[in-house]
């Protein structure tokens, strides 16, 4: 399996956790970027959430995954969501 396709079930987690907050919540929470590290099945990965949008009507919240290797963090797999508020 190619060491990206590994990522896909931790990102799919972390928009589900993420996507189920209220807008206000997120709100809250991503005032600034957030960075922390999770660890899946004995490895450490990376994750980034950003909020990309702030409109009157929706936010569009960007979540990404790495290994947190140099090479890695240049191109982490990444997916968005939006939610209404």
């Amino acid at each position: 399996m190619k060491q990206r396709e590994e990522w896909r079930p931790i990102l799919e987690a972390e928009i589900k956790r993420w996507s189920a907050k209220s807008a206000e919540e997120l709100l809250s929470e991503l005032s600034d970027e957030q960075c922390y590290d999770i660890e899946w099945a004995g490895k450490n990965y990376q994750i980034e959430v950003h909020l990309f949008e702030n409109t009157n009507t929706y936010l569009l919240v960007g979540v990404s995954v790495d290994d947190g290797s140099i090479t890695a963090s240049f191109s982490p797999l990444s997916s968005s969501f939006r939610t209404t508020k």
